[in-house]
């Protein structure tokens, strides 16, 4: 086994083990990836400060989001066919989000079902809704997320279409994968996840399979969200799921002042800057550019957060720093499922943190509360 010492470790180490498709679902944006990659490059730019001769014991980490108590400002982000990078991944996931102490979100297009996920989130787990044309489906998918004692919603409002990603188009992606003869070439040398889902029953997607009326295989399955995706989604339904939830609301996509305002209005706790991880639309701002100005709009009437190109501690610490209150992993912790199950979600976890905490501490802080622009390079960030 390598040392394992960053997030880049585990890419690396996934890509040797997860099937090319789902790899590739992954790690890749759509059209020409530019925003994809600005996520993370944008990042790169961002330089911190460096102080000396700062007393830098006691230091910790800990914060809240939406007034959950966290370890880190660190939520693990929900990810579609999470159950396809290993076996079972959404639940392993969950384990190692729960013993680490941050949230972990299940994404409505998941492999394990909510209440397969429950039995192992333990409490406080949160809970991703797509919205589809079949609402008494969405009725019924808020209802077992209740059910499941979910301490959040988190509302994706960024894919009423699909946004087009060459990748996925080329593998033929789907779950489980079709048995074609470059599939079954290439999962032949991938023992180990072979192996992983020989041995569960869970290979397709959870939430839906045996709760829609004629969705019971993957054919039909594939049918029905192929025309279910909503593009008539507007404010008005989220005031309806708002209201048919009765819980924290959390909306997933804001990238523009106008409808950071909106977030505001709709009375959700909490939204995340995101833009879907560069998969939507090609060429949008990165998620950190654009955070500074929704943070000077609406930061103070609504928690904000941000999502997309999240690799290391040094970009949580950056995230907050520009006003953000909390942070989402996606592809980091993607990457540490699929090269060791939940030892590599784990252990991202344990990376990232490790990241932020010496990184504040040579910023001169102590607490998460103390960290704001003035530990970044002027000139070196996005402004309002």
């Amino acid at each position: 086994m390598p040392v394992i010492t960053n997030i880049e470790d585990l890419r690396v180490l996934a890509q040797k083990r997860v099937p090319r498709m789902f790899y590739d679902y992954a790690d890749s944006g759509s059209w020409t990836e530019s925003t994809y990659k600005a996520n993370e490059s944008d990042f790169q730019k961002i330089k911190l400060r460096q102080r000396v001769a700062v007393n830098m014991e006691g230091r910790s980490t800990a914060t809240q989001m939406i007034g959950q108590q966290v370890a880190m400002p660190v939520a693990i982000a929900p990810t579609g066919l999470t159950g396809m990078q290993h076996a079972d991944g959404e639940i392993l996931a969950a384990r190692a989000a729960r013993k680490f102490g941050v949230p972990f979100t299940l994404s409505t297009m998941s492999i394990c079902s909510i209440e397969d996920v429950a039995q192992h989130a333990g409490e406080g787990f949160w809970f991703q809704l797509y919205v589809m044309k079949d609402r008494a489906f969405i009725e019924r998918l808020i209802d077992r997320a209740k059910a499941a004692n979910c301490a959040a919603l988190v509302l994706t409002l960024d894919l009423q279409i699909l946004g087009q990603r060459h990748k996925d188009l080329k593998n033929g992606l789907s779950a489980p994968p079709k048995l074609t003869l470059p599939n079954i070439l290439n999962i032949a040398t991938k023992p180990r996840w072979a192996l992983g889902m020989l041995g569960t029953h869970r290979r397709q997607f959870g939430n839906i399979v045996g709760h829609v009326s004629g969705v019971e295989n993957m054919s039909s399955l594939s049918s029905w969200t192929a025309q279910q995706f909503d593009p008539a989604l507007n404010w008005g339904d989220v005031a309806w799921i708002k209201e048919r939830w009765g819980g924290k609301l959390i909306l997933k996509g804001i990238q523009d002042v106008e409808d950071a305002r909106m977030a505001v209005q709709s009375g959700a706790d909490a939204l995340i800057v995101s833009n879907h991880g560069g998969r939507q639309l090609d060429g949008a701002q990165s998620s950190i550019e654009a955070l500074p100005a929704i943070v000077a709009e609406v930061g103070s009437q609504i928690e904000v957060h941000m999502d997309g190109g999240v690799r290391s501690g040094q970009d949580v610490l950056k995230a907050m720093a520009l006003g953000a209150k909390g942070t989402y992993i996606g592809r980091s912790f993607l990457y540490g499922l699929g090269a060791m199950g939940e030892e590599g979600v784990s252990k991202a976890l344990e990376i990232i943190h490790k990241e932020l905490d010496l990184s504040m501490a040579f910023c001169g802080r102590t607490q998460m509360a103390q960290v704001d622009r003035s530990i970044l390079l002027p000139g070196t960030f996005p402004t309002a």
